[in-house]
Parts: structure tokens; C-alpha cells; sequence
């Protein structure tokens, strides 16, 4: 298949495509025509790449590790046990990010608690304009802005 079909098979970007084989993660035939041909099994490389991109390894260890890799279709399998210390290495800066990703949303948590709703907001502001709330915004703004008669 041309490299158009295999852009539609998988929903990656012709320009995608091409970068891969540039990193070495994909080695289409070469026609004479110089067009690229790919395999039917391009497709699961190209879907396995975007996994591996997904989880946040980089294309030069996705490089390394695809020739290691089976795919059965029930996913990846290791084929060198040599990888295995990086792949736990991989594992744990995931599990890094994770964590710090779950503290992230803790503290969104706390803070969307702690703000208060549109109608809340709209009662403020509705004091404001009655004037009920403006005197601590009127002297706010007055300290805030140059008056007309100061030179800068």
C-alpha cells in the first residue's frame, strides 16, 4: 500500500509518516518509482509507534525497542530480555508522571471547591453595580489609575 492508504488506515499524517521512517521507526520498500510501499503489518507498527509515543517514550528508544518486540495481536511482548531494565525504567518515569499529574489535579480539586459558582459570582457582581460592594472597588481603581490633573 502507498503511503496515502496507510495515512488513512491509521489516522496519522502522511508528513507523520514520513518523519517515522526518518527516525528509523518505519522502513518502507522503495519502488523503482520512488514511491514508498508499505507492508500490511506497517499498519500495527505505525498504531504500536503512537502507543509507545503515547506513553511518552521518545522515537529513539521506540527505535530500539520495536525490533525487540512481537506483536501477536494481543499486543506487544518483549523479545529481548536486554530491554528489560529500560523498560522498567520507562515504567517508573511513567509512574513519576502519573503521580505528578494526580497532585495536579488535587490542586484543581481544592481550588474549583473553594471557587464559587457562576449565580455566586453573578451576586457579587450585581452588588458591585448596585453600589452596595463599589466602595472598595471605587478606591481600589482610584489608587490604581492616574488621575487626569498627575503628569507621569
Amino acid at each position: 500500500m502507498r503511503i496515502g492508504a496507510l495515512s488513512q488506515r491509521t489516522g496519522v499524517s502522511v508528513r507523520l509518516l514520513r518523519y517515522y521512517e526518518e527516525q528509523g521507526l518505519l522502513r518502507p520498500v522503495r519502488r523503482p518509482s520512488g514511491y514508498r510501499e508499505y507492508r500490511e503489518d506497517d499498519v500495527r507498527t505505525v498504531q504500536n509507534i503512537r502507543t509507545l509515543l503515547a506513553a511518552g517514550l521518545n522515537t529513539q528508544t521506540i527505535a530500539t525497542l520495536l525490533p525487540c518486540m512481537i506483536d501477536d495481536d494481543q499486543g506487544l511482548a518483549p523479545a529481548c530480555p536486554e530491554m528489560l531494565s529500560d523498560l522498567h525504567r520507562e515504567q517508573e518515569r511513567i509512574d513519576k508522571a502519573v503521580a505528578d499529574l494526580l497532585a495536579a489535579r488535587s490542586v484543581l480539586d481544592v481550588i474549583v471547591a473553594a471557587t464559587p459558582s457562576p449565580a455566586a459570582a453573578e451576586s457579587v457582581a450585581c452588588h458591585a453595580v448596585d453600589g452596595t460592594a463599589s466602595a472598595g472597588i471605587d478606591a481600589s481603581l482610584n489608587n490604581a489609575l492616574p488621575s487626569p490633573t498627575r503628569r507621569r
